[in-house]
């Protein structure tokens, strides 16, 4: 995305070539000539360095190993229950009504469409947010936004 040059408060145009380099090093054309290159500045992938937290490799396997697995499982279930929201065959949504079903109450079609769709976006975004959550940890040679420390030292 570039800006117009009006918008800077800079006078000289800015070709597409120019604006295209200074998106892909994570920062305007001003802000490339005028200030010096810093080797630690974040950059677009990797702008949230400052709340990843340091942890022993041990730990950090632990952390991603469960945090992924609990994000895929969770996931996987909300969309299960989005289909038994919509779907009226479901073998989850049979499974409900049947155990209702033996305890004398027979649930309205629209509570259990309501219920399980709201499981199930909820299931998806909890999903989601353990991911995240379980991103923000690093272990200790790991320094980049990407987990690779390798493109790190070819940067310095």
């Amino acid at each position: 995305m570039s800006e117009m040059p009006s918008d800077r408060g800079s006078a000289t145009p800015v070709d597409d070539d120019s604006a295209t380099t200074a998106a892909a090093d994570g920062g305007g054309a001003a802000e490339s000539s005028d200030s010096p290159t810093e080797p630690d500045r974040p950059v677009a992938s990797g702008e949230g360095r400052a709340r990843d937290v340091v942890v022993p490799i041990a730990l950090y396997k632990r952390i991603t190993a469960y945090s992924t697995l609990t994000a895929v499982v969770s996931v996987v279930l909300g969309f299960v229950m989005l289909d038994a929201a919509t779907l009226q065959v479901s073998l989850t949504r049979r499974f409900v009504v049947g155990v209702f079903g033996a305890v004398g109450f027979v649930p309205p079609e629209t509570f259990l469409t309501a219920l399980f769709s709201v499981l199930g976006l909820g299931l998806i975004a909890f999903g989601a947010g353990v991911y995240v959550l379980g991103s923000r940890f690093r272990a200790a040679g790991m320094t980049g936004g990407n987990g690779n420390s390798q493109d790190d030292d070819a940067e310095q």
